[in-house]
């Protein structure tokens, strides 16, 4: 799945993923009504509204980026129905083409790991059946519990080559009370890059392996040490816009040949008819906004590239 990801970014030229993070705030007033009218003020309701708004979205925007990285929490908030739609919004999203990482940052061990990579990377035995639960093409891994925790996933990358981003250097302004924590001198994030990069080794590509990492936009100097740390892991980069990263800081995370990372933007590009640049769009034309976002985002970060 690796090699997918790197076609359609060199295809689209935009080495962007869009975070498909759902709230109920962002989602504009008629798509609500819509869906009330129809399922209630239920839970019911609540996922039918997302799902309209997230179908909107990328039937406006499919085409001019390469994946897309719906984040588990904001529908799992609305219980089963939520989930429904997550699976659908998945379903979706690969039929449009586009790869679909789980952001689900899943961590634990033993069978329990085993279960969780089944459930979002590979299958399920049911009878004489093997069934995909959800099928996404890649997700997010939490490393904190130790090899334990990542190698169930590493093995269903093997089989079903499908791919993973590992936790290594988190967006949040608190990710440094444990992961900038010195161990023997060095930050604790350097080593968990080195054992990425390790692990990495064990699961290549073509040129990059199924294992990749994040790294927030919010640290370039500390992306910069993990880009030679990790060189041939994807590098998966939150932070961009709405928390403060720049597509200026965001040149290092890339390898010479202009591959090696993805940088996400969520509430910038789906909650954009909310910003003051787009309002001119208007609720009605929600999706739209987001097209005009995407647009600036892919510009702003291939200038930036260019300037380097």
């Amino acid at each position: 799945m690796i090699q997918k990801l790197i076609a359609n970014i060199q295809r689209t030229n935009a080495p962007i993923v869009v975070g498909l993070d759902p709230m109920m705030k962002f989602i504009p007033e008629h798509i609500c009504k819509r869906a009330f009218a129809e399922f209630g003020e239920t839970l019911e309701g609540a996922a039918e509204a997302v799902w309209q708004y997230n179908k909107a979205i990328v039937d406006e925007i499919y085409d001019l980026i390469p994946a897309v990285k719906p984040q588990i929490a904001m529908y799992e908030q609305f219980g089963i129905p939520g989930l429904q739609t997550f699976k659908r919004t998945v379903d979706y999203c690969r039929e449009k083409g586009l790869v679909v990482i789980g952001d689900v940052k899943r961590g634990d061990i033993g069978s329990t790991s085993s279960a969780y990579a089944a459930a979002h990377l590979g299958n399920v035995q049911v009878g004489g059946s093997l069934l995909t639960p959800f099928g996404e093409d890649f997700a997010t891994v939490n490393p904190y519990l130790g090899s334990d925790g990542v190698k169930p996933f590493l093995e269903v990358c093997k089989k079903e080559k499908k791919g993973i981003f590992i936790l290594v250097k988190t967006s949040n302004p608190s990710s440094g009370e444990f992961q900038d924590r010195l161990i023997d001198g060095r930050p604790l994030y350097e080593l968990v890059g080195e054992k990425v990069a390790e692990w990495a080794d064990d699961c290549m590509g073509d040129d990059y392996s199924y294992v990749g990492a994040v790294v927030g936009a919010t640290y370039p100097e500390m992306g910069k040490v993990l880009r030679r740390i990790m060189p041939k892991c994807y590098i998966l980069v939150p932070g961009y816009g709405a928390q403060g990263g720049k597509a200026a800081d965001l040149v290092h995370y890339f390898n010479e040949d202009g591959l090696g990372a993805i940088v996400n933007s969520s509430r910038g590009i789906i909650a954009a008819w909310m910003q003051e640049k787009y309002s001119s769009c208007g609720a009605e034309n929600f999706a739209e906004a987001s097209r005009a976002a995407v647009e600036d985002m892919i510009t702003d970060i291939r200038q930036a590239l260019q300037n380097r």
